[in-house]
Formats: C-alpha cells, sequence, structure tokens
C-alpha cells in the first residue's frame, strides 16, 4: 500500500507541474493579452507601443496567424491528454504505465511548443530594429505567469 500511495503522490506532483505549464500556456494563448492591453485591440496596442511601421505590422500578422494556430492545435493535444490522464489517475484502478504515457505525451508536446515560441521570437526579433527589440524584451520579462486550477484548488 505504501508503494502505490508513493506513485499517487509522485504522479499528483507531475500533474501539477503539468497542469501549471499547461494552465499558464492556455492561458496565454486563449486571451494572447497583455497588461496594458483590451482584447479589442490587443494587436494595435502592441504594434503602437513597438510603434511598427506598416511593412512590420504585415509581417507581424502574418507570422503571428500561423504561431497561433499550431499552438492552438498544440494546446488541444495537451488538454486531451491532460484529462485522459486525471481520468486515469482518479479511476478505481489507475493504470500507471498509462499514465506515464500521457504525462510523457504532454512533454513532448511542451517541449515542441518551447521550440516553437524560441522560434517565433526569432522571427519577431529579426522584423524588429534594436529599439523595438527592447522593448519588446522587457514586455516579455515583465510577464508574470498566471496561476493554474491546481494552485486555486491547493494553494493560499
Amino acid at each position: 500500500m505504501k508503494r502505490h500511495w508513493l506513485y499517487s503522490l509522485l504522479v499528483f506532483s507531475l500533474l501539477l507541474n503539468v497542469g501549471v505549464l499547461g494552465a499558464v500556456g492556455y492561458q496565454v494563448w486563449q486571451s494572447s493579452e497583455w497588461p496594458w492591453q483590451h482584447a479589442d485591440d490587443k494587436h494595435d496596442h502592441l504594434a503602437e507601443y513597438l510603434n511598427l511601421s506598416e511593412e512590420q505590422r504585415r509581417q507581424w500578422g502574418e507570422k503571428e496567424g500561423k504561431f497561433l494556430q499550431t499552438m492552438g492545435a498544440d494546446w488541444e493535444e495537451v488538454r486531451i491528454h491532460r484529462e485522459r490522464m486525471i481520468r486515469q489517475i482518479f479511476s478505481q484502478q489507475p493504470d500507471l504505465a498509462a499514465i506515464e504515457a500521457d504525462r510523457a505525451a504532454i512533454s513532448r508536446i511542451q517541449e515542441k511548443q518551447q521550440r516553437h515560441v524560441i522560434e517565433q521570437l526569432m522571427e519577431e526579433q529579426r522584423i524588429l530594429d534594436a529599439t523595438q527589440r527592447e522593448a519588446l524584451a522587457g514586455l516579455l520579462i515583465q510577464q508574470k505567469p498566471a496561476g493554474s486550477l491546481e494552485e486555486r484548488l491547493h494553494g493560499d
């Protein structure tokens, strides 16, 4: 019985970490909002804040659209694996191999997303001049991750 408790604790810990990353990424993907923005005009505010030219706005929009579409598909995949993993954890007889398979799949997707985010930022930095790059980097550094459902359920 002790071993089952240890596995359950390990799985819960992994789930919490995955949940935090998943919730943050999903929230960013869903809202794509910066602290100073309103949902209606977030793209215009960022373009104005960075002082983008019309050509920069066009290039940015093309790259952003493809990026968000890819990230959306990835977040949907994460959601499916996460839900299956949670259902397995709380089933009458959890299958640790199935739980691990979903955890590993989520990890692979998130690693792919991280690479994709870096590629996107590298593309964006090529569009921007030095002042604009510094402004965007400052915004990204200031951005704080949002709390996850797991934190709200189990945290302070």
